[in-house]
């Protein structure tokens, strides 16, 4: 069974962001300060071990953590930075996040970690009216099935978890809690409004 302390927790920065104009979601400025430290600061509250996978500006994300790329190139998305977690952590159960997400659940690793069981592949935040997709705790057992999702050339991150075990853990509580800033505007409408 998962718990706080026997999981890892990767924020995902390895995307190119083509919706924030080329410019590293994990790095722009939200409030003074990276997004990336906005999710650092929520997440290390509630555990100890964070990692972060991105593909570019790696120097500049070392002074956040431990940071791995992804192991398959071309930037295939969220499911890249799964995978390269998968073979670089080595905790039983793995915990994903975005880096443009900044007001994530301050429950959310105990809320995630409680709602599984021993035959839990992936846990899913669920804000209520969606889940969200990259915000997630899965078992390294889905390694093999990821990869040959992979290799098959697949990309959609939902049909992957219909093919395991997958639970929705209930957030709709703080349904604001997983706004994603992609795009120049929406970070400058999100940063008015702190």
């Amino acid at each position: 069974m998962p718990t706080p302390d026997n999981t890892s927790w990767v924020i995902l920065a390895g995307g190119q962001a083509s919706r924030m104009g080329g410019n590293d979601k994990g790095l722009v400025t939200l409030a003074g300060r990276a997004m990336i430290e906005h999710v650092i600061d929520i997440l290390g509250t509630q555990t100890s071990s964070i990692t972060i996978n991105a593909n570019r500006n790696q120097d500049t994300y070392r002074q956040y953590g431990t940071v791995f790329g992804d192991h398959i190139k071309n930037y295939p998305g969220p499911l890249g930075g799964m995978h390269a977690a998968l073979h670089h952590l080595d905790t039983e159960w793995v915990g994903f996040v975005p880096c443009d997400c900044p007001a994530l659940p301050a429950d959310l690793v105990s809320r995630m970690s409680n709602a599984c069981d021993g035959n839990t592949d992936i846990a899913v935040a669920h804000d209520g009216e969606h889940i969200q997709p990259v915000v997630t705790l899965v078992n390294r057992r889905i390694l093999p099935k990821l990869e040959q999702f992979l290799e098959n050339g697949d990309r959609k991150i939902i049909l992957l978890y219909r093919q395991c075990n997958m639970i929705t853990v209930d957030f709709s509580d703080q349904p604001n809690a997983f706004v994603n800033l992609n795009t120049p505007e929406e970070l400058e409408q999100f940063g008015q409004a702190l």
